[in-house]
């Protein structure tokens, strides 16, 4: 099977080395072209082109896929399939068409849920329990396409916006080979037209950590954000990105106050700490209903930093105020 495979980010690489090992024909690797990166801005090439080198495959990195001379070039390579993983460019119709049996994506999400740009980041964000991956034939719509195959993952406590992207592009490089390999016996399934989400990209104004909202919000904020872009707030006239934290009182399942945990180790009662105070020696955090615990912190230039370390470069005593106050 001849394969035409087109991605950019680390998330792609899982999938490009296990149609390698599982000894698919990759006649051709498209990425985006190498961008300005760091404080020198040189030009450097992206994961999946250094990748591709390494595995001594052909690499193809246009501006654009939208002219004739690209189309020509694609349909040129007379691929029988072309798998698609985190691009960063859409497909013009004339792609979708050349290959035998299509563009097969490998889409991070359960569809019709979270089609889109950063449909990791938002199921944590908006608190989903599951994920999972979709293996989707593409078609002219984003991410409407019909699902060849998809697998179920569960969102665990701690799981950042990394940690997970890292689970789902190993779960989604197994998947897509079992879908290749059966791709002439099965039969794409259309999506259900209710339940659909758009994962919009992420933008600056979410970034900021609002400390007037419920506990389990600013959570997942923090973690669906890490590390890239990051959820930041500020502290003596400098910002700081929160990197990791965990609830420690708000609601429970069934809705009951949950801060009594906070009143045992002697912090200030319900009601007497606004949003954003910092209620012990070990950045406890009062938040609009609840409290979260920071466990990783890192300073504009500097390197992250669990919470022990980080204050003993920032000391940060029971009763100080991240954010405005």
């Amino acid at each position: 099977m001849r394969i035409a495979f087109m991605g950019t980010p680390d998330f792609a690489i899982p999938a490009l080395i296990r149609l390698v090992e599982s000894g698919f024909d990759i006649v051709a690797v498209y990425c985006r072209p190498p961008r300005p990166a760091g404080r020198g801005q040189r030009f450097r090439a992206c994961p999946v082109q250094i990748e591709a080198e390494r595995l001594d495959l052909p690499v193809h990195a246009p501006e654009r896929l939208s002219c004739v001379k690209e189309r020509d070039r694609f349909a040129g390579l007379d691929v029988d399939v072309a798998v698609v993983v985190a691009y960063g460019q859409i497909l013009p119709s004339d792609f979708l068409k050349a290959p035998a049996a299509g563009c097969l994506n490998v889409h991070p999400s359960l569809l019709p849920r979270w089609r889109g740009a950063a449909p990791i980041n938002r199921a944590i964000m908006a608190g989903d329990r599951v994920t999972g991956v979709s293996i989707m034939q593409m078609d002219g719509g984003l991410d409407t396409g019909p699902v060849l195959m998809s697998k179920e993952v569960v969102i665990r406590p701690r799981d950042t916006a990394d940690t997970l992207a890292r689970r789902l592009s190993r779960i989604g490089a197994k998947l897509v080979v079992r879908a290749l390999e059966r791709l002439d016996a099965r039969t794409p399934v259309a999506q259900p037209r209710d339940g659909a989400l758009y994962a919009a990209r992420l933008n600056r104004e979410e970034t900021r950590i609002d400390w007037s909202r419920p506990a389990r919000e600013i959570d997942c904020q923090i973690r669906g954000l890490s590390a890239s872009p990051g959820a930041w707030t500020e502290f003596g006239g400098e910002r700081f990105k929160i990197l990791l934290s965990e609830v420690v009182a708000g609601k429970n399942d069934e809705g009951e106050d949950t801060d009594r945990s906070l009143v045992r180790a002697g912090t200030p009662a319900r009601g007497t700490a606004g949003p954003g105070t910092v209620l012990d020696d070990r950045l406890c955090v009062r938040c609009g209903v609840g409290a979260i615990r920071l466990l990783s912190l890192q300073r504009s230039g500097r390197r992250a930093l669990d919470a022990d370390d980080f204050l003993r470069g920032v000391p940060i005593a029971a009763g100080a105020r991240f954010g405005n106050p």
